[in-house]
């Protein structure tokens, strides 16, 4: 599976990729996605993959734990999308499945990382289909 970054720019002739639609709320104790969005590529375009993005918030700075996204497509294992404690970080991700043509199935989550003795607490995970 791969995971890449970025932004597509368009050319005469090109598929279009879908609009831009809202994740809705994705908070949990400590964590945030704030104005999360999400998009599918069409085939051949950002590897037909699934992108999201929004504002990650450690919306609980004094605790000393960290927060991250996770998104997993096709069934594999979650990808990580760390944030900085303390801090707010703009978050543009494509994730796929370098081995399918293009993404079909997504699943997203936020949680808050509350080290190696305690689980951490996340979102319940949002699934979403490409149409």
């Amino acid at each position: 599976m791969a995971v890449a970054t970025g932004l597509f720019l368009g050319g005469a002739g090109v598929a279009v990729a879908d609009a831009w639609k809202s994740l809705g709320q994705m908070q949990t104790l400590g964590a945030e996605l704030q104005d999360p969005e999400y998009r599918w590529w069409p085939k051949g375009q950002n590897h037909g993959g699934f992108n999201f993005r929004g504002r990650l918030k450690d919306l609980a700075p004094e605790d000393g734990h960290n927060v991250y996204v996770e998104v997993k497509v096709e069934g594999y294992s979650w990808n990580r999308f760390k944030g900085v404690q303390k801090k707010t970080i703009a978050l543009d991700k494509v994730v796929y499945d370098g081995a399918a043509q293009y993404t079909k199935d997504a699943d997203i989550r936020v949680c808050r990382d509350r080290g190696s003795l305690r689980p951490d607490n996340c979102t319940f995970p949002k699934s979403y289909r490409r149409n």
